[in-house]
């Protein structure tokens, strides 16, 4: 049996001052690089082990995978970009304060975040899923078992654990917060309502 563990990246420079970052392409903070360390030892207190890492080449998901793969004892996270985030088309770079302002009525509001559905250029939630079912069929072809760790980014996390247990896309976005440097466990013996691993302390604003 395969063992996808998903996590997100730590928290970037955008995230830290409240901006969308979609596929811009910001550092880790120091908290990014001490949540990414928190997971890497909670991975290494749990006695997890993977037989490989892969990231999206974003560098905020790459730096967090470097981290668990240097305390793992592992070889270099191999990048692919189909990990990569949604494309935010023209909300890339904008405030978090303005996407009632910018995207409104075409919007869902959690207790954590607002998310916005089809703004210009943006890929959309339902193309996010494909995305991730065309993912997942590439790693499943790949991997038959073993246990293997994805780092990549929220919405497209997301849309992966979404594809993975054929859920509704809008009742994911709902269900649960994927934090900076939290982690997933998608597995045929793992229930979707049980999928969340670990949570890390959150510091965005």
């Amino acid at each position: 049996m395969l063992k996808i563990y998903l996590a997100r990246h730590g928290q970037d420079q955008d995230n830290a001052n409240g901006i969308l970052n979609g596929q811009r392409d910001e550092p880790l903070t120091d908290i990014g690089i001490n949540q990414a360390k928190q997971l890497a030892q909670k991975i290494s207190d749990a006695n997890f082990k993977f037989d490989i890492i892969y990231s999206s080449p974003l560098q905020r998901a790459f730096k967090t995978a470097q981290i668990i793969s240097d305390t793992q004892n592992l070889s270099e996270p191999i990048k692919l970009a189909s990990l990569i985030e949604r494309d935010f088309g023209i909300m890339t770079g904008q405030h978090t304060s303005d996407i009632e302002k910018l995207c409104a009525p075409d919007i869902l509001k959690t207790n954590t975040i607002t998310y916005f559905f089809s703004p210009k250029n943006a890929e959309t939630f339902p193309q996010l899923v494909v995305r991730a079912e065309k993912f997942l069929n590439f790693i499943m072809e790949k991997h038959s078992d073993g246990s293997i760790l994805l780092v990549t980014h929220g919405d497209f996390g997301k849309m992966i654990y979404a594809a993975y247990y054929q859920l509704d896309w809008l009742e994911i976005l709902t269900m649960f917060h994927f934090g900076n440097s939290e982690l997933l466990l998608l597995a045929k013996d793992s229930q979707a309502e049980n999928s969340h691993v670990f949570n890390i302390e959150q510091f965005n604003h």
